[in-house]
């Protein structure tokens, strides 16, 4: 009987299928591609449904409310500084997040509206890392340890 390419002889005259030398490249695949969407998500369509969520937050100082706030729109700019500057400064890599806020007041049914610098959000590098305080960081939680099997 002929072993084929793909099978080597092992002990005892039994066959085995070898991996370990392969004659076609293979890509490697992208394996924090899952990690990159997810935070994407997170800046965008994470945050709208977060506002849309706890909106509108309501005075509770009375049984008829007064005021009545709603987060309605946000908006992300760019970076200030580069990830190479960020890691020269020793600061952190983020991005401003703005945010429109409204205000009812409901004696008068009147509508302020007006857009707020709400806070700078870490923004992930194309490595999939946060540089906080000028160091290159990693969220734990993303290695996994065996696809499919988690441990606790």
């Amino acid at each position: 009987m002929a072993i084929s390419p793909a099978l080597t002889a092992g002990g005892r005259g039994r066959a085995y299928r070898t991996f370990g030398d392969t004659k076609v490249p293979t890509d490697m695949p992208d394996l924090i591609q899952v990690q990159k969407d997810s935070f994407e998500w997170l800046l965008g369509d994470g945050l709208r449904q977060l506002f849309q969520e706890i909106s509108p937050i309501t005075d509770y100082s009375s049984d008829n409310p007064k005021y009545e706030m709603s987060l309605t729109e946000h908006e992300i700019l760019e970076p200030e500084f580069s990830e190479e500057e960020c890691r020269e400064r020793e600061i952190t890599y983020s991005v401003p997040l703005h945010v429109t806020i409204e205000l009812k007041i409901n004696e008068t049914d009147e509508i302020k509206e007006q857009t707020i610098f709400f806070g700078d959000m870490p923004k992930m590098t194309e490595n999939g890392t946060f540089i906080i305080n000028g160091a290159e960081r990693v969220v734990i939680s993303q290695l996994v340890r065996s696809p499919g099997a988690y441990y606790s």
